[in-house]
């Protein structure tokens, strides 16, 4: 039975297991910032789900089904993700920057397909395998294995772990104090340099304290002006989510427990989605056998 979001976040470890794949993640940032762009807000991850879907499911059917112009259009308004504007826009800048490339239709020359880079693959094959990871050190099963020895293991779950994130509540309707970042340029990854960056636990002041001193360092790395930053970083104080010890900029920053609270449960929701992905396409995942302590007979 695949992992529930209660019982993700009820895991004791799920914490320092979080902590641990947001530091993945800015890791994967600094590697490959381009691609890494593809996921800054919501809008564009849930957009590029949809891309995806529409090349996978289609890629040896009909073409008109598959990812071009006007379908994924019409999908992204389908879901109310986006205007079909934007999504012809986000086409666009993904073909400019080499996120997707064309490729001939066989039974229309007049139709543009679309379909992502190697590159492109390789990157959501990492985001797909950080989040296994996180997976399998929460109970000890092998799902990135069967995952790496699966063919078509990457096309098979996306368009599943796709259905689920644009079908998820608490995905596309967070709280006010974590939607403030969703539609932020980068938010995802400055949400996750801010829970990367917790040092210490203030549980007087219900907080934690980060080693982060400065919206620069914040906004570091990160296709996001410091100005653009620091405006929602205010936006954010104002809302109690997080503030400075001291002087603004001159102190650390500290984070609610409530904020941690809901990018924990976004974190265990979204991870939810993909593990009941994965036991649709792969079964249940091998857990490791409990060692017997002081009885190594079973059946006497």
């Amino acid at each position: 039975m695949p992992l529930a979001q209660s019982d993700l976040t009820a895991n004791p470890a799920f914490l320092d297991r979080i902590t641990a794949q947001s530091r993945d993640f800015l890791e994967v940032n600094g590697r490959m910032p381009r691609l890494a762009s593809i996921f800054a807000t919501q809008q564009r991850w849930l957009m590029a789900h949809i891309g995806l879907t529409l090349h996978w499911r289609n890629r040896d059917g009909e073409d008109r089904e598959a990812l071009n112009p006007a379908r994924f259009a019409q999908e992204v308004e389908a879901h109310s993700v986006a205007s079909a504007n934007t999504a012809a826009a986000f086409l666009v800048e993904m073909h400019q920057y080499g996120v997707i490339r064309t490729r001939p239709s066989a039974t229309d020359r007049r139709l543009r397909l679309y379909e992502p880079t190697p590159v492109t693959i390789g990157a959501i094959d990492v985001w797909m395998r950080i989040h296994l990871a996180t997976l399998d050190a929460l109970d000890g099963a092998d799902r990135g294995t069967l995952y790496a020895q699966a063919p078509d293991g990457l096309q098979t779950i996306q368009p599943l772990i796709a259905v689920g994130l644009l079908s998820s509540h608490p995905i596309r309707e967070p709280t006010q104090d974590f939607s403030q970042f969703m539609w932020l340029n980068n938010g995802f990854l400055i949400m996750e340099r801010l829970i990367a960056s917790v040092e210490q636990e203030d549980a007087t002041q219900e907080r934690a304290i980060t080693g982060l001193t400065s919206v620069s360092r914040i906004a570091e790395g990160l296709s996001l002006s410091r100005t653009h930053a620091a405006r929602k970083i205010r936006e954010a104080e104002a809302a109690g989510s997080l503030g400075w010890e001291g002087q603004r900029g001159r102190s650390r920053l500290w984070i609610s427990n409530q904020f941690r609270h809901q990018f924990l449960l976004i974190q265990a929701e979204k991870l939810a989605i993909i593990d009941a992905a994965f036991e649709q396409c792969f079964g249940s995942p091998q857990l490791p056998v409990p060692e017997l302590e002081n009885n190594p007979r079973i059946i006497s």
